[in-house]
């Protein structure tokens, strides 16, 4: 069976975003960006909020830009063919390999867990994280934490999420003082 993930950059006190709704906390690092692109080379199908599927718009079109560097070349070559189902009740439409979710999440991982195909089902923003935590359906978590508080923001774990037990697979410090953490939900 699929296993569905949820992995984000994560200040110290456990936002994904601070209180403006900045990044600034999170600066690019090559090795950092680097274990991005070896996660999505295990990922299949990413499910998206409106949110986060707005911010990675971007990527789709990121290939004509010429000052892209070679990491970033080649996770625009990963993720613009990558399927992508988005939960939204604004958009309409979606571009590229997206497609706007038909059924509620866990119809939709139900569903993808079902189909014939590999790789990981993720699961990006906090919103929609939450969502599928309340319900039971994430089996990871993954956490790039950097070293940083910022007092506020939108959380990586929702506030009253019940009581999960996690085993800790592997960690990993980044030359930044980033540190990766990937939990699997102890069943």
């Amino acid at each position: 069976m699929r296993t569905v993930t949820y992995s984000m950059n994560v200040s110290l006190d456990g936002y994904i975003v601070g209180p403006d709704g900045g990044l600034d906390w999170t600066p690019p690092d090559e090795e950092v960006f680097r274990s991005w692109i070896d996660e999505i080379r295990g990922v299949g199908v990413h499910l998206l909020g409106r949110r986060l599927y707005e911010t990675m718009l971007y990527w789709e079109t990121a290939d004509e830009d010429p000052s892209l560097d070679a990491s970033q070349r080649e996770w625009t070559a990963l993720w613009k063919p990558l399927p992508k189902v988005v939960f939204s009740t604004t958009l309409s439409t979606v571009q590229g390999q997206a497609r706007l979710a038909s059924g509620g999440l866990a119809e939709e991982i139900e569903r993808l867990r079902a189909e014939p195909g590999s790789g990981d089902i993720a699961i990006g923003g906090a919103t929609l994280a939450a969502q599928a935590a309340e319900q039971g359906l994430i089996d990871e978590y993954r956490a790039r934490v950097y070293p940083v508080l910022v007092g506020g923001g939108i959380p990586f774990f929702p506030r009253h999420e019940r009581r999960v037990d996690l085993e800790l697979v592997d960690t990993r410090t980044f030359t930044a003082q980033v540190v990766y953490v990937r939990y699997r939900v102890a069943r």
